[in-house]
């Protein structure tokens, strides 16, 4: 009995001049883009990406490895427990957008988590054996020893979120990508002010983080004078955001308007308003940060939030790095990039 039918151009992987041809440019030109070289303008770097996404190309590693002296991996750390990392759509988005440019790039993602204090010695031996060509570091924390232990070891790096906060002594003087936390607060403050709202509580989230710090600003800046006691803290989880709506109510049970530093806990602050009897918007108007839509979309009623691109940084990123891992084509130069907010107006407020 025969076989099924072989087709060989089913297994035939694209070649350059299959990419050149979409592109419509020359094979050098791709040869260039692919291989990190400079000296292509950025139409024709995007140009050759685009194809290079829809053919499906995979360059020959072990020809480029001769050429650029390069592992092909950047390691992506997160300072974050597990039980975060695969529960908060935030970082499944971020994680996307660097994988999918580093595929661009022709290069592996190596996941490093660091669980607590015992795997900073993991991660230094990892980076120590000369594994990868550069290190993407996000959700730092204050005490952290990361960026101490990337420097001993001089690793590119790249950082999700600003180190430090402006003028402290840990700041660091690294490239990094980050949104505008504290005027993204501001604007979804100045949203509630604008619906008459007067007692407006705002859920923050970790003190050790610089996201959190900025969007307590952000909140401050639009009412300097209001109740400290409108201001708690959570943990950027739902539960955390659900025990600091029921402190709130406690303590203010006339509240009329909530900002939470993100849309999970604003997800538990709106479960724990209705388990009150609280109506949203009615009684009390609810907003969120990120605009994760599997989570701002799901909420009854759904909910406004300040929107970040999240997979749009993690891109930036990787491009921010592979500039200098040697000059590639495409990359971006810029030390620290500070990416706009804008607030999406749903049902909640």
């Amino acid at each position: 009995m025969p076989g099924p039918s072989h087709d060989p151009a089913r297994d035939a992987r694209p070649t350059l001049e299959a990419v050149a041809a979409r592109a419509g440019v020359s094979r050098a030109t791709v040869s260039r883009v692919v291989n990190g070289g400079a000296g292509v303008r950025k139409p024709l770097v995007d140009q050759v990406r685009k194809a290079v996404e829809e053919l499906g190309y995979v360059p020959n590693h072990a020809a480029r490895t001769l050429v650029t002296r390069r592992n092909g991996a950047v390691a992506v750390i997160i300072d974050e427990p597990e039980f975060r990392i695969f529960s908060d759509p935030f970082f499944s988005q971020q994680i996307r957008g660097i994988s999918r440019e580093l595929t661009l790039h022709d290069s592996q993602l190596v996941l490093l988590l660091v669980e607590g204090s015992g795997d900073f010695d993991r991660v230094a031996h990892y980076l120590a054996g000369g594994h990868v060509d550069g290190v993407l570091a996000f959700s730092l924390h204050t005490d952290d020893e990361l960026p101490a232990i990337i420097r001993r070891f001089r690793v590119p790096t790249v950082y999700g979120g600003r180190p430090g906060r402006p003028g402290a002594a840990s700041e660091l003087a690294v490239p990094y990508v980050d949104c505008d936390n504290r005027g993204g607060a501001a604007e979804a403050v100045r949203h509630l002010v604008a619906l008459g709202r007067r007692q407006i509580a705002h859920i923050a989230g970790p003190r050790d983080q610089t996201s959190a710090l900025d969007r307590v600003d952000g909140y401050l800046d639009v009412l300097p004078d209001g109740d400290p006691t409108l201001l708690v803290d959570g943990d950027f989880t739902v539960e955390g955001g659900a025990r600091a709506m029921a402190e709130l109510l406690d303590r203010h049970p006339g509240l009329d308007a909530v900002f939470a530093a993100n849309d999970l806990m604003a997800s538990g602050a709106l479960r724990v308003l209705r388990e009150r009897g609280r109506s949203v918007p009615e009684e009390v108007a609810l907003v969120g940060f990120d605009d994760m839509v599997s989570i701002a979309e799901a909420t009854e009623p759904p909910l406004t939030t300040v929107r970040q691109d999240v997979e749009g940084m993690g891109r930036l990123m990787v491009r921010m790095l592979m500039s200098r891992l040697g000059g590639e084509a495409g990359g971006d130069e810029r030390e620290a990039v500070i990416t706009p907010t804008e607030l999406v107006r749903r049902a909640s407020a």
